[in-house]
């Protein structure tokens, strides 16, 4: 019998259940469901709301449970409406009537916003650590490669040279930050829903404190009709996974671009490649091309919670039980895209001569023409126009801005000019010379 049928006459029809129920996807909620009502039942015992012994079978039996579950000796396979009713049925099945004792002063409504939250705390935890080993790989890569020299880009045009470092030193920066955000969204959910029963609280003497520091919890949530309708903190949190996946995106398209004949920056690890049915030669880039395709599930998961959030009245309203599908989606999008880039970063072949030839086309090295003319004296607006001048030059002769005499030098930007030029120039020292703050040359 479902948990709320005593007032019906007659069983939820067929389609209806079916549409109805979400055991099929939140049942992966079974421990934070079973850990918060062990912290619920020692409160009620606490509280002398059931008896102590009461308390202790309650306790002990879901622990049981627990261990089942993860143990595989209880399949989590059932036709029941959730895991609440899952875990309460085994209960009860297990203890007779004193398990129907558990659900005093709780509501599903506050249970599953309990759940929800610890569920998404534990989440955080894994993305956290595994932005960590991301981090770890990346800093490696950057310790290994302060002196190997890359083009820097704008508009996918080469700009200016850089090192591998400073290049990889900027992803290092955005995952930073990702970082950071999940430590804020843990933090600013950390507050317990649970003893807000339905939506207005309830008459039992409830210590909703000790529920919460039983779980790890902040502080209790403040209002009753907030606590079961919120999830602030799941879109939130959906928001800072969009972000990663963003970051990832990027990566995972400048990835695929240097692996191509034309730039041959990388090459791939078999272990992150695939091939062609038909074209024998292929070596695909797929493992990033699906880091960068599957960015628009997390999106999508972001815009489905706002949109089933939008102008929901107070308080719970069974609207909110989409929020589970497309989340629980969305982690584990992130979680395995995490996983393959940490692994596809640690196996990627850089072609450091490759890097380091490219430097020398695309006139790269034009601005720090200009400003070793700048350094003589003339105003960078005119400097910039004299190079400007020079770069058609090179290109009437096919030359890069090494290779003009100085003859061609002194004829453009006139005696100023002299032999120093060439090494100012030169791809260590346009590099090593830039070393203002997050500068390639002051990479750390």
């Amino acid at each position: 019998m479902a948990l709320w049928g005593g007032r019906f006459k007659t069983e939820l029809d067929e389609n209806a259940k079916n549409f109805n129920d979400s055991f099929a996807f939140d049942r992966r909620l079974y421990k934070q469901d079973i850990l918060g009502s062990i912290a619920h039942a020692t409160m009620l015992a606490k509280q002398n709301i059931i008896t102590a012994a009461e308390g202790e079978l309650i306790v002990n039996s879901l622990k049981e449970i627990l261990s089942s579950i993860e143990n595989k000796t209880l399949a989590l396979d059932s036709d029941a409406e959730d895991i609440h009713s899952f875990v309460e049925s085994k209960l009860i099945e297990k203890i007779g009537d004193i398990g129907k004792k558990l659900h005093t002063g709780r509501s599903r409504n506050d249970q599953v916003a309990l759940d929800m939250k610890l569920y998404v705390r534990d989440n955080i935890d894994q993305v956290t650590n595994q932005l960590d080993n991301l981090l770890i790989t990346i800093d490696n890569i950057i310790e290994n490669n302060k002196n190997t020299y890359m083009p820097g880009f704008t508009h996918l045009q080469k700009a200016q040279p850089i090192t591998l470092a400073h290049y990889m030193a900027a992803y290092r920066e955005m995952f930073k930050r990702d970082f950071s955000r999940l430590l804020d969204t843990k933090k600013r959910l950390n507050e317990c829903p649970l003893g807000s029963a339905a939506l207005a609280g309830t008459v039992y003497d409830l210590d909703r404190e000790f529920v919460a520091k039983e779980l790890a919890f902040d502080k209790a949530t403040e209002n009753s009709l907030d606590s079961v309708s919120d999830r602030d903190y799941l879109i939130e949190y959906i928001f800072d996974l969009s972000i990663i996946m963003m970051h990832m995106s990027r990566l995972s398209e400048e990835i695929i671009i240097f692996n191509t004949d034309d730039y041959r920056y990388i090459t791939i690890s078999d272990n992150y490649s695939t091939g062609s049915s038909i074209m024998p030669q292929k070596k695909n880039p797929d493992m990033a091309e699906l880091i960068r395709g599957k960015v628009g599930r997390v999106y999508g998961a972001l815009m489905s919670l706002l949109t089933t959030m939008k102008a929901l009245p107070l308080a719970y309203n069974k609207d909110m039980q989409e929020d589970k599908e497309v989340s629980f989606d969305a982690m584990d999008t992130v979680s395995n895209s995490i996983s393959l880039m940490n692994g596809l970063l640690k196996n990627i072949e850089w072609n450091k001569e490759k890097m380091e030839e490219a430097c020398l086309t695309g006139f790269i090295n034009a601005t720090d023409v200009a400003d070793y003319l700048v350094k003589k004296g003339v105003p960078f607006r005119d400097a910039h126009h004299m190079v400007g001048e020079l770069i058609l030059m090179c290109e009437e002769k096919n030359l890069t801005l090494n290779d003009l005499d100085i003859g061609s030098f002194k004829k453009v930007c006139g005696d100023i000019v002299s032999d120093d030029i060439y090494e100012e120039i030169s791809l260590e020292n346009c590099v090593k010379n830039r070393k203002t703050k997050g500068a390639p040359g002051a990479i750390k």
